[in-house]
């Protein structure tokens, strides 16, 4: 079976990236909260929906994707939307501040502080895949 993990970086990936896991929920009949209706679970067919979601213990679906932002309203926006139950809290990364628009101030200092911590959830992401 095929992976994918999702990476949504700044605000413009994080407002897409939003924007997507709520059409993959639509088009798989996955509720807000990451649970599938007991009609549509595994066993009806189609699976595909395991490309981008990985299922807990309990059932519940959660997707493969990480949220990045150096700035936190953006994120803040995901962790208190529609969809705040169906991501996990270690996937929804931010700082403290943005870089104001400075590719150095970005790259250098401010993203510096928390390009480990994502590296380390992607790769935790990678480790759950099987494929």
């Amino acid at each position: 079976m095929r992976e994918c993990i999702s990476i949504h970086v700044g605000q413009a990936g994080v407002q897409i990236g939003n924007a997507c896991w709520e059409l993959y929920c639509l088009e798989h009949g996955i509720h807000p909260n990451g649970v599938m209706p007991s009609d549509k679970s595994v066993g009806g067919g189609d699976d595909s929906f395991n490309t981008f979601f990985s299922e807990t213990g309990g059932g519940k679906h959660v997707p493969r994707a990480v949220f990045v932002d150096l700035e936190p309203t953006v994120v803040d926006e995901v962790r208190q939307g529609a969809y705040r139950r169906l991501f996990h809290p270690e996937q929804l990364i931010t700082g403290k501040e943005d870089a104001a628009n400075n590719y150095a101030r970005g790259h250098y200092t401010i993203g510096k502080e928390i390009v480990d911590l994502v590296v380390d959830r992607i790769r935790k992401l990678a480790d759950q895949c099987t494929g």
